[in-house]
């Protein structure tokens, strides 16, 4: 297990902005996901390490592994003791270990929607290897029953033209998801708004990234 991490202060936001809570669900309720959780990159960008400080703010308890295999969800929490390496792989166990021992099955997976070439190559990835391997954790969850949520944290920065990394990395989960979350800046063309319509999939837009800390304690209730 890792070091907690400093905090909300590494998110830049204040924390009034956590009363700006789900825009396009409005009062629709929400989805609920169940424990245990694996948080992962989708694109191996740094916007999992925003996922990742969220979950704690939010008292969420989760296992993280940047390049996860539908063997490593198959051994379930604890990702059968795997650590991290020097680059390229990199885990966490912060599940609660009393309620889901080592060995549980995961029951949800988020995944970091945002893409870094850099990120990429330090876990021997190409392009469209990040996409294979996204392939086949979605089909491994879809199979197994486990509730997935895409989430995009970055904003416009993580955006590009049809074709771009980060929209890949977007084509590759989002339609095959159980539930997305976006910020504001990261839907100012309602890219996701059309996506979440278009395989009715439920959808939420939050004003900051702050915001996800209020969404996700009311979708793991």
């Amino acid at each position: 297990m890792t070091t907690k991490r400093s905090g909300l202060t590494r998110l830049a936001v204040p924390a009034a902005m956590g009363l700006l809570a789900f825009i396009a669900l409005g009062a629709q309720q929400l989805p609920k996901a169940p424990f245990p959780i694996l948080t992962t990159s989708a694109g191996q960008s740094t916007d999992v390490e925003t996922l990742n400080i969220v979950m704690e703010e939010a008292g969420l308890g989760f296992d993280y592994c940047d390049v996860p295999t539908p063997g490593l969800l198959a051994a379930g929490v604890g990702l059968a003791g795997k650590e991290s390496a020097a680059t390229g792989f990199h885990v966490e166990v912060h599940s609660d270990l009393a309620k889901y021992p080592k060995g549980t099955a995961y029951k949800t997976v988020i995944f970091a929607l945002g893409a870094s070439m850099k990120g990429m190559g330090a876990s021997g990835l190409t392009l469209e290897g990040e996409e294979a391997r996204l392939k086949q954790v979605l089909e491994y969850c879809q199979k197994n029953k486990i509730f997935t949520i895409a989430v995009h944290l970055g904003g416009e920065a993580r955006r590009g033209a049809a074709g771009s990394d980060n929209e890949r990395m977007i084509d590759a989960v989002a339609p095959f998801v159980n539930y997305i979350i976006v910020t504001k800046d990261s839907n100012k063309d309602g890219r996701f708004t059309k996506i979440a319509a278009a395989k009715t999939i439920p959808f939420t837009e939050i004003e900051f990234a702050l915001s996800l800390v209020d969404t996700l304690k009311q979708v793991f209730q």
